[in-house]
């Protein structure tokens, strides 16, 4: 959902590089498996993402720092949102990242002069390391896993969501005009907050099925499995000490 609901924005910010993709004059189909090439490289380090930062969900979890990942998560995802809506005019927070944009582009055009299926995947594997704020939302999530898979599969379902709209822009070119993205920034916006919200909640463990579930339902499996199998241990030896002490 992240991915599908947030994609509108990529054209905004990936829009550019998408449809100035070196796709040339070749065919509908040759067009539309350069357009995918496209999407796999991103796809591919949204998923080497997805296992750095499910890792480093485990070593929070592992640490027992679980509900307070969450919790700060969720704030840093609602900052995301207001802090730039404060302090419009007084701080440019896109500036911190022209630096490290900078050298991703020149890293662009050497390979947009290259019309061949390697460059388009290399492009994207490139791509996905551009600074974006929606990839950010979807690392916070990956953390919030807790597990390398998880996080890996979290980040590559969460490309997957991407592809409709990044696969169309560079076939049908940029067709949303700066009107309806104003609109849809909104929406986005209030898409991301509610999710901060999920977060902080998720992390106060107020026993809400599903949203807010209890302590002891975010134990991980294996804890909660040697903690049964203590309890079971300690049941045992107090009937035993029962019937000895009986005997």
């Amino acid at each position: 959902m992240t991915g599908l609901v947030g994609s509108l924005h990529c054209i905004g910010m990936c829009g550019p590089i998408a449809i100035a993709l070196p796709l040339g004059n070749k065919s509908l189909l040759n067009r539309v498996i350069g357009g995918i090439t496209y999407n796999l490289g991103r796809i591919i380090t949204y998923g080497i993402l997805g296992a750095l930062f499910g890792l480093l969900g485990q070593g929070i979890e592992m640490a027992g720092l679980q509900q307070w990942a969450s919790i700060l998560l969720g704030i840093a995802m609602i900052l995301s949102i207001v802090a730039p809506a404060l302090f419009r005019g007084k701080v440019k927070f896109e500036q911190f990242f022209f630096g490290y944009a900078g050298k991703m582009i020149s890293s662009f055009r050497k390979l947009f002069a290259i019309n061949s299926i390697p460059s388009l995947f290399l492009i994207g594997l490139l791509n996905g390391l551009l600074p974006c704020g929606l990839v950010y939302i979807a690392i916070a999530g990956a953390i919030n896993t807790n597990d390398l898979f998880n996080g890996i599969f979290y980040m590559i379902i969460f490309g997957i969501g991407t592809i409709p709209i990044m696969l169309a822009i560079p076939l049908l070119g940029n067709m949303v005009g700066n009107a309806f993205r104003k609109r849809y920034s909104k929406v986005l916006s209030g898409f991301i907050i509610i999710l901060g919200i999920i977060f902080i909640l998720r992390g106060l463990s107020l026993g809400i099925p599903f949203i807010s579930p209890p302590e002891k339902m975010l134990v991980p499996h294996e804890k909660s499995m040697k903690m049964e199998g203590k309890s079971q241990e300690n049941d045992t030896t107090a009937r035993m000490g029962g019937c000895c002490g009986s005997d």
